[in-house]
């Protein structure tokens, strides 16, 4: 990284940097309480509450939102006639899976082979640390230029909205000229990028019935219907053969004109086994960023070790749609819950619901906040320009806040690049991701407040 003063100061806070993400990954803050307790959230949200406060933030709070959880807030006032400009995180992550297929515990921060391994470590808990390195280099470097907002979410995971509901019902409290959504990630680690599309999402569970009660198979199957057999096969009727997914009346064939993703680069990201086929047509940039995804999450029924020879009465499934920009995600659910009823076979009763959405979102990356970002990468990432992608993943917040706002400029980095596998068992976190992208976002405080 060139010499700057701001870059100095943030290579002088890493190992403080490590430490604090150290006790933030620790919290078990799994926003599902049927999991994990509600204390270990909780314990997040009051650990990044004295964080803001350490670092002189005013008006913190803890904003018990709608769905349940607890949103952190914080002010932090810059030079009088600055512009206002809001950071955004979540501290709430996924649940770990399988805690064996981990090669450190999940919740401990372990460096290992130049990352830092834990869940939650690149998304989002590390787009917290991010913002506080930023700032904190800011004020050893003449002091931040901007009033500053501070929002970390305590939901985002869950999909349940409740910071979007809050944020609505309270449209005063999140204004700014800017938003910095730190929850998205690098292309390419090393390759600065920002987000200018995410898909939106719904989900929707799905039940299946068909018999009073479980009956004997080889008494009654062949004429019974199964209803775990239904399932799979409307399941099925949500994508074509080569894996496209197949939603009536839900348009499948757009295409991405940006930066493309190649084929064997997804591969090894996503660590396709030797042999196995990527599903769908397109280029994959079509695929994973402008067109819909279904996924099945879950499927309630009788596990392998215990079960019986039985013709199964019911069964249940959780299934995500993402959705691309351009779509309206109320609008997709119902055409995902009709396909649905349609595809169901032998007559068998099915029901849905949905339990949680968010919009897909569209970034202007005309606008002068775009600019600015671009410089402070340049200098943070050295004889590299900053390149614009698509994500498939969803942020919900994003398009509350620009409808909301709608003259407002939204940015999204963050260091949930290739690499981190977050979602998965071994997420990680690269420390010079943290480092370039912290300089990158004090860099741009500084130049969005000279624009």
């Amino acid at each position: 990284m060139s010499s700057n003063p701001v870059a100095e100061t943030v290579a002088s806070l890493m190992p403080r940097a490590k430490a604090k993400l150290t006790e933030l990954v620790a919290f078990k803050s799994v926003a599902d309480f049927d999991q994990y307790p509600r204390s270990e959230s909780e314990g997040a949200a009051n650990w990044i509450a004295d964080a803001l406060r350490s670092e002189g933030f005013e008006d913190v709070a803890l904003l018990d939102t709608p769905d349940g959880t607890q949103s952190v807030y914080g002010y932090l006032p810059g030079p009088e006639g600055a512009k206002t400009v809001l950071l955004y995180a979540h501290y709430d992550v996924q649940p770990p899976l399988d805690e064996a297929a981990w090669a450190t515990p999940p919740f401990d921060l372990v460096e290992r082979d130049g990352r830092w391994y834990g869940r939650g470590s690149a998304d989002c808990k590390g787009g917290v640390i991010m913002h506080l390195l930023a700032l904190r280099a800011l004020k050893a470097n003449g002091g931040v230029p901007v009033h500053v907002k501070v929002i970390v979410e305590g939901s985002e995971e869950q999909g349940t909205g409740g910071l979007e509901r809050y944020a609505e019902e309270h449209p005063e409290l999140l204004t700014a000229d800017t938003v910095v959504i730190g929850d998205a990630g690098n292309f390419r680690a090393g390759l600065p990028t920002v987000t200018a599309t995410l898909r939106g999402m719904t989900l929707v569970r799905v039940q299946v019935d068909t018999l009073e009660g479980n009956l004997h198979s080889g008494q009654f199957g062949g004429a019974a219907p199964d209803a775990l057999a239904a399932l799979i096969r409307l399941l099925d009727s949500l994508r074509d053969q080569d894996g496209s997914t197949t939603v009536d009346g839900l348009d499948g064939d757009s295409v991405w004109d940006g930066l493309q993703y190649e084929d064997q680069a997804f591969r090894e990201d996503a660590k396709v086994l030797d042999g196995v086929e990527l599903i769908g047509s397109g280029t994959v940039a079509d695929r994973v960023w402008a067109r819909p995804a279904v996924t099945v999450l879950g499927i309630d029924c009788p596990p392998v070790v215990g079960a019986t020879p039985s013709v199964q009465a019911g069964a249940r499934a959780l299934v995500s749609l993402r959705v691309p920009p351009g779509v309206d995600t109320g609008e997709a659910t119902k055409l995902l819950q009709a396909h649905i009823e349609t595809h169901t076979p032998w007559g068998a009763r099915v029901s849905t619901e949905q339990i949680g959405q968010g919009q897909a979102f569209r970034a202007d990356t005309s606008s002068p906040a775009y600019a600015s970002m671009a410089e402070a990468m340049a200098v943070a990432y050295p004889g590299q320009q900053m390149q614009a992608s698509g994500m498939g993943g969803s942020i919900p917040l994003c398009n509350t806040l620009a409808s909301l706002y709608p003259e407002t400029e939204i940015l999204l980095i963050g260091l949930s690049e290739p690499e981190a596998q977050i979602h998965a068992v071994n997420e990680s976190v690269s420390p010079d991701e943290l480092e370039r992208l912290s300089v990158s976002e004090a860099l741009f405080l500084q130049n969005y407040a000279a624009s």
